[in-house]
């Protein structure tokens, strides 16, 4: 056997150690005295504390003065002499002046009693009346000093309901005391840095994918185009032309509803009165001539009916409900109604079709993108699996709201409920 080669005993060397750190690990954002920091929580205690001492001084003046008035009239005797002679001077108790001796000090004795009970009674009374003026009194102090000290609380969330609106220029820079309050709204206008140049940078990209996708497919169209104009074309050549010129004519809609997918997603700002009755009546007038091709009969009543948002990407709501409803249809004797009409508060877009049927579980992936009834993917030439992920963004992006349910015997019956 041949032997194995020898290897040596000795260790090889440990690898280096890493160079320390020559700079302080410690955060950057460490207060060298940190319970020194006015806090909320101290600055709460301080003040209920100070309006607790503050109210209880009162309230010993008050009772202090209370008493005073108690002792002084219910240790008043209650007779004088004038003349060698008794007289009654209490209002509570009538003392036999005629007689002296142990039967007069005893009903002195009793009338005191008397005044003391009448002066303890008047001190509980006055001193129930005090206790409750100062309830109210520090109920009221407290509620205004409670609003002072979470106005900034109120600050921060009526800045949050206006980045709702996606307005992201919007900072809160809160003042005053570095406590928890000006941590959370520092730390919130960080966010909002961050989501806005998030979504600076995907307006960017959306612009410029918008341009070098569009760009491409222009200039293949055209060329097409202008190959299938050449007389001298072949049969071949021509059939050719008009496959790619199909394909390039989808692959252009599925660009454009990306794009609008993706512009769709944020909250529309800049809102106008549109009347949602001439928006679905236009839709209606760009399928009918599809719809006669395909022997679908349009219908509906729509009321006028106005609404806050964008004409265009209304639009684009009651173009797409209604393009799916005539092309997913039954082959023959199928009818699209769209109406709209007005509600308290909304206004409703409804658009019901003849179609195939639906199951209930299959309704809520057709508002996923590429996806279509019993398919995942784009396989067909009705649309590129788009037109209801649009709808439902755009829906959304105006703060409203769709539903679809199954009709028995096939087909949909989509609602968009709109805020007027």
């Amino acid at each position: 056997m041949p032997s194995l080669p020898s290897f040596s005993k000795a260790a090889a060397p440990p690898p280096p150690m890493p160079p320390k750190p020559t700079w302080d690990p410690r955060p950057v954002n460490i207060r060298p005295f940190p319970w020194l920091r006015p806090t909320i929580r101290i600055r709460l205690t301080l003040l209920y504390g100070g309006m607790f001492l503050m109210a209880g001084i009162v309230l010993l003046t008050i009772i202090y003065m209370l008493a005073a008035d108690a002792l002084h009239n219910g240790s008043a005797l209650p007779l004088k002499i004038l003349g060698g002679k008794f007289q009654s001077t209490s209002d509570i108790c009538d003392l036999p002046t005629e007689t002296s001796g142990p039967l007069l000090q005893e009903a002195v004795n009793q009338c005191l009693q008397q005044q003391r009970a009448v002066a303890l009674n008047s001190l509980l009374n006055r001193s129930l009346l005090a206790l409750l003026g100062l309830t109210v009194v520090a109920f009221a102090f407290g509620y205004a000093m409670a609003g002072r000290v979470l106005a900034p609380l109120g600050r921060i969330t009526r800045t949050a309901q206006r980045v709702a609106g996606s307005d992201l220029h919007r900072r809160i820079e809160l003042g005053g005391p570095d406590d928890e309050l000006k941590e959370l709204a520092d730390t919130f206008d960080e966010m909002l840095d961050r989501l806005d140049r998030a979504f600076e940078s995907q307006r960017r990209f959306v612009a410029n994918a918008s341009h070098e996708l569009r760009t491409p497919l222009a200039i293949n169209r055209t060329l097409l185009e202008v190959q299938l104009a050449d007389p001298g074309a072949s049969p071949e050549l021509a059939q050719l032309g008009k496959t790619l010129l199909a394909t390039n004519e989808r692959s252009e809609q599925l660009v454009e509803g990306l794009l609008l997918l993706a512009r769709s997603e944020n909250k529309v700002v800049d809102k106008r009165p549109v009347d949602l009755s001439e928006v679905a009546a236009q839709a209606v007038e760009q399928m009918r001539g599809e719809a006669q091709a395909k022997g679908v009969e349009l219908r509906g009543v729509r009321q006028q009916v106005f609404v806050q948002g964008n004409g265009v990407l209304l639009e684009r709501i009651a173009l797409n409900l209604v393009q799916n409803a005539v092309r997913y249809n039954v082959a023959e004797e199928g009818w699209v109604e769209v109406s709209t009409e007005p509600r308290p508060g909304c206004a409703v877009l409804v658009v019901a079709n003849t179609g195939p049927v639906v199951p209930a579980y299959e309704v809520e992936n057709l508002f996923e993108p590429f996806r279509r009834l019993r398919t995942e993917r784009t396989g067909s030439d009705k649309g590129v699996g788009l037109g209801l992920s649009i709808v439902r963004s755009v829906v959304r992006a105006h703060d409203g709201s769709i539903t679809a349910e199954p009709r028995e015997g096939g087909g949909l019956t989509m609602r968009v409920v709109l805020p007027l």
